[in-house]
């Protein structure tokens, strides 16, 4: 494994910067502490910071030579509504606010090696280094667009990195193509006409047009598109009724649909518009139906991926390169990749044993509360972003010098 050797001398104190993030976290939008930590340590290390894009987000500028190309790597910032069962000393000290999923450990890499970046700039161009508030739910990369990410910081190509559980440390993965799906959410309103529980026919019950509903959208998914199309709806709330003896005048119906194409979304959001009003209509009720897009499919673009599995091969070798299994969840990356090519990858953040004493008794996968990011992760993570900015830089507008992966 070659890992960079200055990086590897200060990733201690990027291991505190990343717990002290942990215990103090902070949800899409609310990152202030944060960006604040994050842009004092740029500033402190020389490197121009620019505040405000998407509401709290950082860009840090890292330029050296004459040359007018550029690059971005991407982290994100925010923490989850969650409350954390850890008790270990870098524990959430905010009730109902956790980093949950690793955005902690994602600064604390890119840190590292902007860190590194400030003492060791070997390339010719510029490096912008991406803080990014509010991926999860909030849209951050939406915004932070929006507020002109690409038109004041012209880069060539952008690239995002997550940790994940389940294998070793040690391990990457990407692969070209989908790689996350598009997160989208629907919420439907029955509207039947009440009455006594006792005198059912003198109303009309949204309950079980509701069950009916939500096994017919079952049939778009077994019977609508291609088998070998990924695709999932998952009706998650149904809220109906005040009494065990009165028949609700309404029922609402709350859920998800991903899917890794836009084709097959527009089919399943028609589908069941078609399916509620007309499941309503047979029974004499009538529905609102909401469909409401969040997040588009994640596609990695073909060349950038594998230009990413090589620098990866260079580091870790072939090995531990692994191909990326595409996931029903999502992420808002995908905003970047739609303007912008890139390459989104994995890093694995190990099993679990890495936590200190005083973890919760779950899992230590993203999103449970007993998870915690792997500091063993800062080194390697921040050497693939240095590795990956220079030898972007180096290889000409074709893409013709591969990476070299020599060690610092």
């Amino acid at each position: 494994m070659k890992i960079i050797d200055s990086i590897v001398t200060q990733a201690a104190g990027i291991a505190r910067i990343r717990r002290d993030i942990h215990a103090h976290p902070e949800l899409c939008f609310e990152e202030i502490r944060t960006a604040d930590l994050v842009a004092t340590k740029l500033t402190e290390w020389g490197i121009p910071v620019h505040r405000g894009l998407g509401t709290t987000g950082v860009v840090g500028i890292v330029r050296n030579g004459t040359s007018q190309r550029a690059v971005g790597l991407r982290a994100d910032m925010d923490a989850l509504p969650m409350q954390e069962s850890n008790t270990f000393a870098h524990a959430s000290q905010h009730s109902g606010k956790m980093h949950a999923c690793g955005h902690d450990g994602h600064t604390a890499m890119l840190l590292a090696a902007a860190q590194h970046f400030a003492k060791h700039r070997n390339f010719d161009g510029t490096v912008y280094l991406i803080f990014q508030p509010a991926e999860e739910g909030g849209g951050g990369a939406r915004e932070m667009m929006n507020d002109g990410l690409f038109e004041q910081f012209p880069m060539e190509a952008v690239f995002g990195m997550h940790n994940w559980s389940g294998g070793k440390v040690g391990q990457f993965a990407v692969s070209p193509g989908p790689v996350m799906a598009s997160a989208n959410e629907f919420t439907i309103t029955i509207r039947g006409k009440g009455s006594h529980a006792a005198l059912p026919h003198d109303g009309i019950d949204p309950v079980p047009i509701a069950c009916q509903m939500v096994q017919a959208f079952q049939t778009i998914i077994s019977r609508n598109k291609k088998p070998v199309e990924p695709g999932v709806i998952s009706v998650t709330m149904i809220h109906a009724g005040e009494a065990s003896n009165v028949v609700p005048d309404r029922c609402e119906l709350q859920g998800t649909v991903r899917t890794f194409s836009l084709e097959l979304l527009d089919m399943i959001e028609r589908r069941m518009k078609q399916v509620a009003e007309h499941v309503c209509a047979a029974h004499e009720a009538s529905c609102d139906f909401e469909f409401v897009r969040n997040y588009p499919p994640l596609i990695n673009h073909e060349r950038e991926a594998e230009f990413a599995r090589r620098v990866m091969v260079s580091i870790v070798g072939e090995d531990n390169v692994l191909r990326q299994e595409p996931t029903m969840g999502a992420e808002d990356f995908a905003f970047m990749l739609l303007e912008k090519p890139g390459a989104y990858c994995f890093i694995d953040n190990g099993d679990g044993t890495h936590r200190d004493i005083g973890h919760g008794g779950g899992p230590c996968v993203i999103h449970n509360t007993s998870y915690d990011f792997n500091d063993d992760l800062i080194p390697l993570g921040a050497t693939y972003w240095v590795r990956l900015a220079e030898e972007w830089l180096a290889q000409d507008v074709n893409g013709a010098t591969a990476p070299q992966g020599a060690a610092a």
